[in-house]
């Protein structure tokens, strides 16, 4: 089958750059290719009764199908050029966040209005942050909530599926050049286009490296994020959150002078695991819906590493201590800060008569001999700085999740159009390497579907 545009991948990515290109062009023929499952289908089988931890599905509904990784994650898009990707440095940080604002309008209006739009501008918590060693980052963030989130997906879908083909459930096995087009290959069919976005995510990121060592376009080494998953009393950090919600703090570690930084706040949250290539790690979540809320807030505290010469595998590595947390915990290990700083490890006993309740069920355990040493280290500090500006966060009853990953792709030597060397193949989204979040994500599609709009 021939089509004008193939997209590889339904996450934020695909759908805006699909969104651009029929609503400008409805006479487009267009397919969207998913290794997931529509969005209805996408279901996590962990209930916290009968099924307690990951069974290892298939296809892990949490990180694919319609949505991406970002369709059950907390639904915060942050337009800002200070975190979220290098997107600003192949298109221009005016244009990067003129896209931001207008996936932010587009989200408003499907199903997202009336969510609230925080900001850092002017506000006093950066002087108390920099007067403790703690840098604030500067954001806009529009918190649609996980269940606002699938609204919004749901409605986009339902603009799009009689205009497009989907194909849910059939992974790309391939792709070629094929006489200035592009031939997409799945397990049972061909099909051929003038155009090719590739948009796989992080979960794609194996795929990817693969894809790019074929058609030689060259990548360069990305860097890894290794770390826990905080949960607290949301009393303790409500400062913070009624304010900002989500608060991006950077601190540089006295010992090693390593970034570590908060990452993913859920004010009122629940933590959650995911599955990323059959590796078990920790995320967290929250809604919108007030009746969805607990009374903990939960964050990540992650640590990132740049690896130089020779090695170059930082994904391996990452995996590597995850698969060591598997191994140990049989999934998500969780320690209480208090036995962490007392080396010794949490028991169940232990997490029971813990004051903070804990919203995911994991096996208690000795984060210590699964994190290196460096790592770990910074994360305590990190505690305790955070400690100053939100007192009782280096409570003994703090309870950590371990391990927590960000897979990022190798990054793929991409041009200002985020065009490859090859005309007509391009790369977006988080599986570029470029986008590490859902606004610079959507935002990189909407770029692309409009340059190949100009040549249409």
């Amino acid at each position: 089958m021939n089509y004008d545009v193939i997209i590889v991948g339904a996450g934020p990515g695909g759908i805006f750059a699909c969104y651009e290109l029929i609503k400008s062009n409805p006479t487009l023929k267009v397919a969207v290719f998913e290794t997931g499952h529509s969005l209805e289908k996408r279901s996590c089988p962990i209930d916290g009764e009968k099924i307690k931890s990951c069974i290892n599905c298939k296809t892990c509904s949490i990180m694919s199908g319609f949505g991406g990784a970002g369709a059950f994650s907390d639904g915060k898009y942050n337009i800002t050029n200070d975190f979220g990707g290098t997107l600003h440095e192949h298109i221009g940080k005016k244009k990067a966040i003129e896209l931001m604002t207008y996936v932010d309008q587009l989200n408003m209006q499907y199903g997202g209005e009336g969510t609230k739009m925080y900001s850092t501008a002017g506000t006093r918590l950066r002087k108390i942050c920099l007067q403790n060693k703690l840098n604030l980052l500067d954001a806009q963030v529009r918190h649609l909530g996980t269940d606002k989130n699938y609204v919004v997906l749901q409605n986009f879908y339902n603009f799009l599926k009689d205009k497009v083909d989907f194909y849910f459930e059939t992974s790309v096995t391939d792709i070629q050049a094929d006489n200035g087009n592009y031939k997409v290959i799945t397990k049972d069919n061909e099909y051929i286009c003038d155009k090719c976005i590739i948009s796989v995510g992080r979960s794609g990121s194996s795929w990817m490296e693969k894809l790019c060592k074929k058609l030689r376009i060259a990548t360069k080494s990305n860097r890894v994020d290794i770390g826990v998953r905080v949960e607290l009393p949301a009393e303790i950090f409500s400062e913070l959150t009624d304010e900002l919600y989500e608060s991006k703090i950077v601190y540089r570690t006295e010992k090693f002078e390593d970034a570590v930084r908060t990452f993913c706040m859920n004010p009122n949250g629940i933590v959650v695991n995911e599955n990323t290539n059959g590796i078990v790690t920790v995320n967290g979540h929250s809604y919108e819906d007030n009746a969805l809320k607990t009374k903990n807030t939960n964050f990540a505290l992650l640590v990132s590493k740049h690896f130089s010469e020779p090695f170059k595998d930082s994904n391996g590595y990452a995996e590597s201590v995850a698969k060591l947390s598997n191994m140990i915990g049989g999934g998500v290990i969780i320690q209480r800060f208090g036995d962490l700083i007392r080396g010794r490890r949490s028991t169940e006993k232990r997490i029971e008569e813990c004051t903070t309740t804990p919203t995911l069920s994991a096996t208690p355990g000795d984060l210590s001999l699964v994190l290196p040493k460096r790592i770990l280290d910074g994360i305590i500090e990190m505690i305790y700085a955070l400690d100053k500006v939100a007192p009782g966060t280096a409570n003994d009853d703090t309870l950590l999740y371990g391990v927590e990953v960000k897979f990022y792709n190798m990054e793929v030597m991409i041009d200002e159009n985020l065009e490859t060397k090859l005309k007509g193949l391009y790369v977006i989204g988080d599986g570029s390497g470029v986008t590490h979040s859902l606004s610079h994500a959507s935002a990189s599609g909407v770029f692309v579907a409009r340059k190949i709009l100009e040549e249409k």
